[in-house]
């Protein structure tokens, strides 16, 4: 019987780790994992300059996507799945798995397979547009579950000691309770029967309307952002004493303010691609401004600007003078790695703009902080 950690390392290595199991052939689903491998890694440029080569039982050859499709998720688990359709996507380029209406109908929406979407949309026809608006939505929901969570609980109030009125399951108060019904105690079965169960209230300060800004930088390498500030900007509409602006910009300036409650309008709205002109966005931000001191301008880019950095320095000083607070964001990955120009970031810096990284909660922290002083 063959060794399974053996054989995990030559699925890894492909023919050239032949000798892990001795020179003998791989058998049974090990066989077709190595050819379903084969067709994705077979194909890798640079290993075959390097005289390595992938060589699966079928070849690249004999198989669809489709097919190859139907073979990954019957013989990988979901995660390696996952892998491999991003592996597809986005190193190898291979655009029917988000183009081929009947390749769409198989796969398993994940942030991979957006980011494709996102990137080839403008190549599918409205079948197979309707399609990929499922991969859209249900990975949109999933990130907004992930993230309303982070807002909410940043823009909740602070528990006060007196009992509330509302019985809800986040503000009952177990202390209290139990000291209340310890009466009640029952030693043969451990438990205390509860009677009056008691409530935290909280407090909730007069918020004023602030104003949120949300700059975001669209260029081809941006996509992560663009996702991230959508289900972010979806996630502060409505709240208390918050106006949400989201412009998307490239040499362009697009305002898709009206579509921040609908993420997945606004994505499938969003073109990536084309050159950067940020100062031009940080100008029609700035006109957006109504109350200076109560207004938060985030512009979300990696700052390798290809219109006038001079400009975009002074922009943002003179927001920053008077009064209004801007936050300039590096582009992070998926990741959350962060990638752009250092020296211009420093500039901005050195303007009165405050400049790092953030997650989107992180983000809606800092909101949270200034809207309830």
């Amino acid at each position: 019987m063959t060794d399974p950690t053996l054989e995990r390392w030559r699925l890894l290595l492909g023919e050239p780790g032949s000798a892990c199991l001795g020179g003998a052939p791989l058998g049974g689903p090990a066989a077709a994992r190595d050819a379903a491998l084969d067709w994705l890694y077979g194909r890798d440029e640079d290993l075959r300059r390097r005289g390595v080569r992938r060589q699966g039982g079928t070849g690249p050859s004999t198989l669809t996507t489709f097919d190859w499709l139907d073979d990954i998720t019957r013989l990988f688990p979901k995660e390696t799945v996952e892998r491999l359709q991003r592996d597809a996507v986005e190193r190898y380029e291979i655009h029917d798995v988000v183009t081929d209406p009947a390749v769409l109908a198989r796969v398993e929406p994940n942030p991979a397979l957006l980011k494709a979407v996102l990137r080839t949309k403008h190549l599918m026809n409205p079948q197979v547009l309707r399609l990929a608006r499922r991969i859209v939505e249900q990975v949109v929901r999933r990130l907004m579950d992930e993230l309303a969570t982070d807002v909410r609980s940043a823009f909740t109030g602070t528990k006060a000691r007196r009992a509330g009125r509302f019985r809800l399951a986040r503000n009952f108060d177990m202390v209290r309770t139990l000291r209340a019904n310890l009466g009640r105690y029952q030693p043969d079965t451990g438990k205390v029967v509860i009677e009056t169960p008691y409530f935290f209230s909280r407090t909730r300060r007069h918020l004023e309307q602030w104003q949120v800004i949300l700059l975001v930088d669209q260029s081809g390498s941006m996509v992560d952002s663009v996702i991230h500030s959508a289900v972010t900007a979806a996630c502060l509409w409505g709240l208390p004493g918050v106006r949400t602006h989201l412009v998307a910009f490239d040499t362009e300036v697009v305002d898709l303010t009206s579509d921040v409650d609908h993420p997945v309008e606004l994505l499938m709205k969003v073109q990536l691609g084309g050159g950067t002109d940020i100062a031009r966005a940080a100008a029609y931000g700035a006109g957006l401004v109504d109350q200076p001191r109560r207004s938060i301008v985030v512009l979300i880019s990696d700052f390798y600007e290809g219109g006038d950095p001079g400009r975009l320095v002074r922009i943002v000083r003179g927001l920053v003078e008077q009064g209004t607070k801007v936050l300039g964001l590096a582009a992070l990955d998926e990741q959350a790695n962060p990638d752009y120009d250092r020296a211009l970031a420093q500039r901005l810096a050195d303007a009165g703009a405050h400049v790092g990284a953030m997650t989107p909660g992180e983000l809606a922290s800092f909101v949270a902080e200034h809207v309830g002083r």
